[in-house]
């Protein structure tokens, strides 16, 4: 490794951050903040490790690092088909409840306005009671879910149960993030992210599969939803029989008493005012990020049924191929960004992606709609495999399984109307199709936003922070310190506010760069 060289010290404020970030971006080395056992912060810069083979790294992982690892990989791949399960089936429902396109992928921005509201909750309940049980609630209450939209009558009980469903979808991003990586070694975080990320373009897959298996018929809708609901609820019985994740019993012991919700939220209230700026930070860019993925994918099965007038098995296919191009962007970009850092790769991603526009959407015919739907999901993906560690990374120690899931979510909130935006502008405007008749004109619309949505992202990433590296997985519980220097007054110990003036020094350590 090569040696290394002081640095000035991580800037403070945004406008002195946002410049020294975008200063970062053309420098190979990046700047690290090394903290030592007496809380003393020092910077410097580091060269990034040599990428190492893939089947090295997978073997860095022991068993039981590989069971959490899967196990939050086929949570977040489940939460997935639910979800995609309505998405790609829209004009299905459309159908079958005799209502406009645009009227049915209201559920979907209900969905994802009320996610965040599910995030904060079991977010903060898996921060303080850990990932399992939050989790199997989650997964069944998905399934059943599921089993009540499709006894849903009206369309009206319809968007209510969507509703509801958001609600609990909410909750499992940041549970399933943080079991999944926090045992994961600091090399292998990369590569594994981008992995575990993919797990929401398998689910499309996995969904996309089952609508071309059932067939184009109105009614074939509910067959897609009892396989969402089944698959949703296995998830949840198999999580009961693996215990809770390692990292965070060993945390809680090191934490020594146990974490009261008053301490808990007294520690939450301090991260917040001390980190109100990554927290803003952090939405935007998810903000950004749902915009780009559900812009560019939920619409796109409608786009290849209506503009490009295929048959619901080409366009199935369509999306299948679209697809598996995530799946391998993800996971390769995801592997690269732990060499060329994080925000290089979610940069150089997103602006590749706004290249590849008009090749997305003019092509009239299968073939050349796949491959160009192939490459424009692999580099969309590609920066979302990044996302997971990133934020992890960038995410206070304690509040690993709040913190990415309520940005992740807020940002979800935000661009909930995008599909319906895309479906309202579309069926608003009319191009000429492959047959010479006026159609709907989603490859416009969709091509338009998701340019603007990619130098969006490519610019947030560009000025915002990055700590590849950081490393996490000693922290105690949050609450768990807060609980110490109590109970230390409460003693009469001599050393209570040395204990807190420690404390206090150390958590913005840790905040800082653990």
């Amino acid at each position: 490794m090569a040696p290394t060289e002081d640095a000035a010290p991580v800037a403070k404020g945004t406008i002195a951050t946002m410049k020294q970030s975008w200063t970062d971006l053309f420098r190979w080395r990046q700047r690290v903040a090394i903290t030592n056992e007496y809380g003393e912060t020092t910077t410097e810069w580091q060269s990034p490790e040599p990428l190492q083979n893939p089947v090295k790294l997978f073997m860095q992982l022991s068993v039981r690092d590989w069971v959490f690892f899967l196990v939050g990989l086929t949570t977040w791949t489940a939460d997935a088909f639910d979800f995609h399960a309505l998405s790609i089936q829209t004009v299905k429902l459309a159908a079958y409840y005799d209502t406009t396109k645009t009227n049915v992928t209201t559920a979907i921005t209900l969905t994802l306005l009320l996610r965040s509201v599910g995030a904060a909750f079991f977010g903060l309940a898996g921060d303080k009671f850990g990932r399992k049980w939050p989790m199997v609630v989650n997964m069944i209450v998905l399934g059943l879910l599921q089993i009540a939209t499709i006894y849903s009558a009206t369309f009206q009980q319809f968007l209510a149960v969507r509703s509801l469903f958001g609600l609990f979808m909410g909750g499992v991003y940041g549970n399933a993030i943080a079991m999944a990586l926090e045992n994961c070694p600091v090399n292998a975080r990369g590569l594994m992210s981008g992995i575990l990320q993919q797990g929401y373009s398998f689910g499309y897959v996995l969904a996309a599969c089952a609508n071309l298996g059932v067939g184009g018929s109105t009614e074939s809708w509910k067959t897609v939803f009892w396989i969402a609901a089944g698959l949703s609820i296995a998830v949840g019985l198999i999580r009961i029989c693996f215990p809770e994740s390692q990292q965070f019993l060993a945390a809680k012991r090191a934490g020594k008493p146990k974490v009261t919700p008053a301490a808990f939220f007294r520690e939450t209230r301090a991260m917040l005012a001390k980190e109100w700026r990554m927290c803003i930070y952090c939405v935007i860019l998810m903000t950004w990020f749902n915009y780009y993925s559900h812009t560019s994918q939920d619409s796109y099965t409608t786009f290849l049924l209506t503009q490009k007038e295929f048959k619901n098995a080409a366009a199935s296919r369509g999306s299948i191929i679209m697809k598996v191009g995530a799946c391998v962007g993800g996971t390769i970009i995801g592997y690269l960004s732990q060499f060329v850092g994080r925000r290089r790769a979610m940069v150089g991603a997103a602006l590749i992606s706004g290249c590849l526009i008009p090749a997305w959407i003019l092509p009239t015919g299968e073939p050349s709609l796949s491959a160009s739907g192939f490459f424009m999901q692999f580099f969309v993906q590609g920066a979302w495999g990044v996302i997971p560690i990133h934020l992890n990374e960038l995410s206070p120690p304690a509040f690993r399984s709040s913190f990415p899931g309520i940005t992740y979510q807020v940002g979800n909130m935000i661009s909930s109307p995008s599909a319906q935006i895309v479906n309202a502008i579309s069926e608003s405007h009319h191009v000429r199709g492959a047959s010479g008749d006026r159609v709907e004109a989603y490859g416009p619309t969709m091509g338009v936003a998701t340019a603007i949505i990619a130098v969006g992202i490519a610019v947030t990433a560009a000025l915002g922070p990055e700590k590849r590296g950081s490393r996490f997985e000693t922290t105690a519980p949050a609450g768990a310190e807060q609980d110490v220097m109590v109970k230390k007054r409460e003693s009469g110990s001599e050393d209570a506010y040395e204990s807190e003036g420690q404390l206090e020094k150390g958590s913005e350590a840790k905040l800082e760069k653990a």
